[in-house]
């Protein structure tokens, strides 16, 4: 698989995401539904705690690429979902960190949303991943 960033305007790099990703070679694509903060029994895991969910999120989502042989390296897109972007946002290093170590910038999208699947959610992360 090959990408290449494709950047008109370069602000967004400094936020851990590129305008665009043109992937070529490529023989798999996972599309992956939205991770939340749920346990394996789907219930609420740090509740209020917009750190704990986003961590746990992209371990929930983590969970799904490795089930598919894929890392986070693979992501190709990335949509977030939030019921507080001022909050995501204070803690946005957690995913930015995460994406940062495994060497992935994907397109991105960010919503603020008046709510999530299960009362008390505050982020759920959607992807896709190439391979």
């Amino acid at each position: 698989m090959e990408r290449t960033a494709v950047n008109p305007v370069t602000w967004s790099q400094a936020l851990g995401f590129n305008q665009g990703e043109l992937v070529s070679g490529h023989t798999r694509t996972l599309y992956v539904s939205g991770q939340t903060a749920t346990g394996a029994d789907g219930k609420l895991r740090h509740d209020g705690d917009m750190a704990g969910q986003l961590a746990l999120s992209i371990d929930n989502l983590e969970a799904v690429l490795a089930a598919s042989d894929m890392s986070l390296a693979n992501l190709v897109r990335l949509n977030v979902y939030t019921t507080d972007v001022d909050v995501l946002f204070r803690h946005y290093g957690v995913l930015a960190g995460r994406l940062g170590a495994a060497g992935v910038a994907p397109a991105s999208t960010m919503l603020g949303v008046t709510r999530l699947a299960l009362p008390g959610l505050m982020v759920e992360l959607e992807g896709t991943a190439v391979a």
